[in-house]
């Protein structure tokens, strides 16, 4: 397998996860790199740069995505993408306008012919976990994101449905909408649209998805686009990263063959079970609701008063629990806006997460080195990003999703360890009691 011909950088770890999910399940390989990379890629497909810029300040984040962007292009990715929420989790001083265009400008830098000047295209619809894009408006299932519990979100809350006004907030360059009617209507009329954006100076188009198909048509249209020797800049969520690889690889799924080589990964050695619940998504709190095993609970508070203690007192429960069960053991942070609210008025701004964080950290590193924990359930970005950076995870590969954008996946080079890093909104009410029937 030659080097890879798509390259994404994530905003972080669970989307870069859920990419690198859809693309495999194409039949496309698919590897993440936690961090700014360094040396060439593993050979893949489909290289994911993983990193922690959604809530990053504005420079640092458009530095990190610069520097993993030309790593990917140096790589030989024709393809770059922006990989960000499927609810464009941002808000108005957020990151994804900053990031756009500055891959729009690394693309283009110095390039003449048909590509100068091209925008980004692209969409957060992912139809298969039920995001969708209508005129313009993101819908969550039913819902409108603003009317959705991402309203209320304690980080990025959403209160704007209109992705065009969103994004405008965050850039000066023009935001066009290609709309679902021109979408419907093939390949060639979505190329003409993005095409007449560009011309009328458009740096960035949005592109409306109810369907499948409508992803297949819009991957068409971009893969068909000519861009001399600059490389496509797309973005969005999992769903179109996930069409590219199909249309590229003939229009449909690869065969069942393609895609288990495509998740293939190590044996992982037997051990314990763990979760760690950071997240504070209506679904995540659901499914801490639906868990009926060992449960320990991580307070800020406490963190605040004592941190060594508390973790200390965290990890002498879990070993505890272990003691007189075989069952996963939960050790939850989430909580409500409400509560989380009164945390931040309590001890300031962001310091809640900051605690909760580097508790994660510390607790994972310490749980698989003294108490035999070999698969690790993490629910919610912030957590998972500070999971990895403790336990210093470089290169991880896809393996066996238990749902749509929830793959197990795997350290490369050393598989001591299976870890689903799941996003706070993602997965079924049962998932922490179901997750492990698929674990490597």
């Amino acid at each position: 397998m030659t080097g890879p011909w798509l390259g994404a950088v994530a905003d972080d770890l669970t989307g870069a996860c859920d990419l690198a999910d859809a693309v495999s399940e194409q039949g496309e390989s698919a590897i993440v790199v936690v961090g700014t990379p360094g040396g060439p890629p593993p050979a893949c497909g489909c290289a994911v740069v993983a990193l922690k810029s959604r809530t990053a300040p504005r420079a640092e984040a458009v530095g990190d995505s610069l520097t993993a962007a030309r790593w990917l292009v140096e790589a030989g990715c024709t393809t770059i993408y922006q990989k960000y929420c499927s609810t464009f989790d941002s808000t108005d001083e957020g990151n994804i306008g900053p990031v756009a265009d500055a891959l729009v400008q690394l693309a283009t830098a110095g390039r003449a012919g048909p590509a100068g000047g091209a925008p980004s295209v692209g969409t957060p619809a992912t139809p298969r976990v039920g995001r969708t894009l209508y005129q313009g408006q993101l819908f969550v299932g039913r819902q409108l994101l603003s009317e959705s519990p991402l309203r209320d979100h304690p980080l990025t809350p959403m209160r704007d449905s209109d992705l065009v006004r969103v994004l405008s907030r965050q850039t000066r360059a023009t935001v066009a909408l290609v709309d679902w009617n021109t979408v419907a209507a093939g390949p060639e009329r979505i190329h003409a649209a993005i095409d007449a954006a560009r011309r009328t100076g458009a740096g960035h188009v949005l592109v409306d998805a109810l369907t499948e198909t409508d992803l297949d048509n819009l991957a068409t249209a971009l893969l068909r686009a000519p861009t001399g020797d600059a490389p496509l800049v797309a973005g969005g969520a999992a769903g179109l990263a996930a069409a590219l690889a199909r249309v590229r690889g003939g229009g449909t799924p690869s065969p069942g063959l393609n895609r288990a080589a495509a998740r293939a990964v190590p044996a992982v050695p037997n051990g314990r079970r763990l979760i760690l619940s950071g997240s504070c998504s209506a679904r995540t709190r659901e499914q801490v609701a639906r868990f009926t095993g060992p449960l320990v609970s991580l307070s800020p508070v406490d963190l605040d008063a004592d941190f060594g203690q508390t973790v200390d007192a965290v990890l002498a429960a879990v070993a505890e629990a272990y003691r007189t069960t075989d069952d996963p053991v939960l050790v939850s942070s989430s909580a409500d806006p409400v509560l989380v609210a009164r945390y931040d008025s309590q001890l300031g701004p962001g310091r809640s997460a900051e605690l909760l964080e580097a508790a994660a950290g510390e607790i994972a590193a310490r749980a698989i080195a003294t108490l035999g924990v070999r698969r690790l359930l993490t629910a919610g970005g912030e957590t998972a990003g500070a999971v990895v950076r403790a336990l210093g995870l470089g290169v991880l590969r896809v393996g066996p999703a238990v749902g749509p954008g929830l793959p197990w996946m795997v350290p490369d080079p050393d598989p001591k360890l299976a870890i689903l890093f799941k996003s706070g909104n993602f997965g079924e009410p049962d998932l922490f009691h179901t997750a492990w029937k698929l674990a490597p």
